[in-house]
C-alpha cells in the first residue's frame, strides 16, 4: 500500500488569521521611501482578497552590477527614484544536465526564459496595501533552488502576491548568482570570498533587516524559505551563524533540501576553473587566470560552461558553508532557530526521466561504491529492475529516499536532538495543470511541484477543487510558522513523541491526486504507527484524496533511512577532509 495509507490523525484545515488594524508601520502606499531613493510600485488585486498588493519590483539590494568574482558592495547611490514595476533580468544561469533533463529543467524553470545579465542584484516586495500593524507584519523571504547553476526571482510561480494578500505577511524575493559567476573556485581568490552567491543571499537579508520597516514589514518577524539548493542554502545559513550572533531571521523553513546531510561528497571545482581558464584562452597556472577570466565575455564565458557541463560548487570554507555543520549543531554552537523542514513524494522522477542503465545510476548515485550498491540492492525490490518503466519508477524511489528524504530524516531528528524546535511534512500530491508538460501527470509529486502550491500560483486552466484547498491549506501552514515560529504551524514537533489530533479528517473531493506505482513511496506490510504523530502529509493518503492535511508517524516515510546513515557519515568525513584540504591550499 501507499505510504499514506493507514495508521492517521486527522482534523480541519488551517486558517488564515486575520489581519491588525492598529497601524503604525509605514507601508500600505504607492511607494515606499528607502535609503537609496523613492520606490514607486504597481498593484494586484487577487480574488476574493481582502486588500490590493502592492509589488515593488526590482530593487537594489547591493550595487549592480557587482565586480565578476567580488563580493556585493553596498548600493551607492541615494535620492534616486526607482521604477519598481518590472522585473530586473536574471543573473547568468547554466543548465548543463543530459538533454531531456535540461529540457523539463527548463520547461518547470526557464518558461519563458527571462533576461539574463551580471546586473542582477535586484530584490521582490509583495506587500498588503493595507496599514501595518503596531509591531509591523510578518516577512517571508524567498531563496531559490536551481543546484546554485541557475535560478530567476522573476519566476512567475515565485510571486508572492497570494500570500501578501491572503495571510496577510510580506514576501521578498531576490537574484543570487550561480554557477561560475556566483561559485568562483579560483585559488587566486580568498577562501571567504568563493561563494559569492551565499555572500549574495547575506546582503539581501541584510536589506531586509535596514529596510522592510518602510514596507510595513517587522525586521524581528523574518523567516526565510527556499526550495532544492534555495533550501540547501537556508540550512547552510542556520549553521553558519555561532549561536550569540544576531542572526538575520527567527525561522526557517526547508522544502525538499538542507546541507548538512549530503548523499554526496562535496568535491574541489579547481579542475574545471583550470578547464574554463583554457577555453578562454587564459593561462592555466593557478596563480594568473583570475584576471583573464574576469575580463572575458560574459556570454562566452556562458557558452563554454553549458557545453563542457562545468559545475561550480560552493567551497567548504567554514564561513558561509561549514564541512562539520552536523556537529556545530549537535554541539549547540548555532542558534536555536525553530524549523520546519519536508520533501515530495516523488522527488527522483525529474531526475531520473533520462536514466537508461540502472548499473550506470547505481554507480553514479553511489560514486561506484560496491558495498552501498549491495545494500540498496538487498533493501529494494529490484528483481524487474531493467530500463524500462518498472525500472524507472524503482530508480527513482530509491533517489528520492537516498539523496531527498533520508538526508530530510535525518537532519530532522538532529535538529530535534539539539533542542532546535522542528516540524517536518511531507508533499503527495499531483495536478495535470502543474506538470512540465501539461496534462502529462506521470512525473507524480516530483521535486519542486509543491512550490505553485505554497505560493498559490498554480495555473487557473483546469484547477480543481482539491488542489485550490490544499494550496490555501499549505499557504495558511506556513503563514503560521512565519507568524510565530516558536509555536509551529500546526502539529507536533519531531521527539515530541505525543499522538494528538491536530489537523482534522482528510477530505476525498474527488479530484486528481498523486499517481500510485509500485516505485512510489510504499510501506512495508509490517510497518505499524507507534503513537508518536509527527509528520503533516499535505495531499493524499492512498486512495484518499485530501485537501487538508493527515499527521502520521514519520517512521512510515522513513523506515529505511537506517540502511544509509552510515554512508552519510562517511561522506561528512570525506566532506571535512575535503575542507582541509582546501583551507592549506588557500594559505
Amino acid at each position: 500500500m501507499n505510504f499514506c495509507d493507514d495508521n492517521q490523525s486527522t482534523a480541519p484545515s488551517l486558517t488564515p488569521s486575520s489581519p491588525s488594524v492598529n497601524s503604525c508601520y509605514n507601508g500600505g502606499g504607492p511607494t515606499a521611501t528607502i535609503s537609496a531613493g523613492v520606490v514607486h510600485d504597481t498593484t494586484t488585486l487577487l480574488p476574493a482578497a481582502t486588500a490590493t498588493v502592492n509589488k515593488y519590483l526590482g530593487i537594489p539590494f547591493a550595487q549592480s552590477p557587482p565586480q565578476r568574482f567580488a563580493p556585493p558592495a553596498p548600493v551607492q547611490a541615494a535620492g534616486q527614484t526607482i521604477n519598481a514595476t518590472a522585473f530586473k533580468p536574471a543573473c547568468i544561469q547554466q543548465f548543463a544536465y543530459p538533454e531531456l533533463v535540461a529540457q523539463f529543467t527548463k520547461l518547470i524553470f526557464n518558461n519563458p526564459a527571462p533576461e539574463e545579465s551580471e546586473d542582477c542584484l535586484y530584490l521582490n516586495v509583495y506587500a498588503p496595501s493595507t496599514p501595518a500593524p503596531c509591531d509591523g507584519r510578518p516577512v517571508l523571504v524567498w531563496i531559490y533552488g536551481g543546484s546554485l547553476q541557475f535560478g530567476n526571482a522573476g519566476q512567475e510561480f515565485y510571486d508572492g502576491s497570494s500570500f501578501a494578500a491572503y495571510e496577510d505577511v510580506i514576501v521578498v524575493t531576490f537574484n543570487y548568482r550561480t554557477n561560475v559567476f556566483g561559485f568562483a573556485s579560483s585559488p587566486e581568490l580568498p577562501i571567504t570570498e568563493r561563494n559569492l552567491g551565499f555572500l549574495d543571499q547575506r546582503a539581501a537579508l541584510d536589506w531586509v533587516q535596514r529596510e522592510i520597516h518602510n514596507f510595513g514589514g517587522s525586521p524581528d518577524k523574518v523567516t526565510i524559505f527556499g526550495e532544492s539548493a534555495g533550501s540547501r542554502s537556508v540550512d547552510a545559513l542556520l549553521t553558519s551563524y555561532n549561536k550569540e550572533d544576531k542572526v538575520p531571521f527567527r525561522g526557517a523553513i526547508l522544502q525538499s533540501g538542507q546541507s548538512t546531510y549530503r548523499a554526496q561528497p562535496q568535491t574541489s571545482t579547481y579542475q574545471q576553473w583550470d578547464q574554463l581558464a583554457a577555453a578562454l584562452n587564459c593561462s592555466t597556472t593557478h596563480s594568473s587566470n583570475l584576471t583573464c577570466i574576469r575580463a572575458a565575455n560574459a556570454t562566452t564565458i556562458k557558452t563554454v560552461i553549458e557545453q563542457q557541463i562545468l559545475r561550480f560548487n560552493p567551497t567548504l570554507d567554514n564561513t558561509t558553508l561549514y564541512a562539520n555543520a552536523a556537529q556545530r549543531r549537535a554541539d549547540g554552537l548555532i542558534p536555536k532557530i525553530p524549523v520546519m523542514g519536508g520533501t515530495n513524494s516523488q522527488e527522483g522522477r525529474v531526475f531520473n526521466i533520462a536514466q537508461t542503465s540502472p548499473t550506470a545510476f547505481l554507480n553514479q548515485i553511489t560514486g561506484n561504491t560496491s558495498s552501498l550498491i549491495n545494500t540498496i540492492t538487498a533493501a529494494y525490490p529490484l528483481d524487474a529492475l531493467d530500463s524500462g518503466p518498472t525500472g524507472y519508477d524503482q530508480l527513482s524511489q530509491i533517489y528520492t529516499e537516498y539523496v531527498f528524504q533520508c538526508t530530510a530524516g535525518s537532519w530532522a531528528n538532529a535538529s530535534a536532538a539539539a533542542g532546535i524546535p522542528t516540524w517536518q511534512y511531507c508533499f503527495n500530491a499531483s495536478f495535470s495543470n502543474t506538470q512540465p508538460v501539461p496534462g502529462f501527470q506521470a512525473l507524480g509529486a516530483f521535486h519542486s511541484s509543491e512550490i505553485p502550491l505554497v505560493f498559490g500560483t498554480y495555473p487557473q486552466i483546469n484547477t480543481t477543487v482539491q488542489q485550490y484547498a490544499l494550496s490555501k491549506t499549505m499557504q495558511s501552514a506556513w503563514a503560521r510558522f512565519a507568524k510565530n515560529p516558536a509555536g509551529g504551524p500546526g502539529w507536533n514537533a519531531v521527539g515530541t513523541g505525543s499522538p494528538a489530533q491536530v489537523l482534522g479528517a482528510a477530505r476525498g473531493v474527488g479530484a486528481e491526486g498523486a499517481i500510485n506505482v509500485d516505485g512510489g513511496l510504499m510501506l512495508g506490510t509490517n510497518q505499524t504507527s507507534k503513537g508518536n504523530l509527527n509528520m503533516a502529509v499535505f495531499g493524499n493518503r492512498g486512495d484518499v484524496l485530501s485537501s487538508g492535511v493527515t499527521v502520521i508517524d514519520s517512521e512510515e516515510v522513513n523506515y529505511r533511512c537506517g540502511l544509509f546513515a552510515p554512508f552519510y557519515s562517511r561522506i561528512a568525513a570525506l566532506d571535512q577532509a575535503t575542507a582541509a584540504a582546501v583551507d592549506e591550499d588557500a594559505q
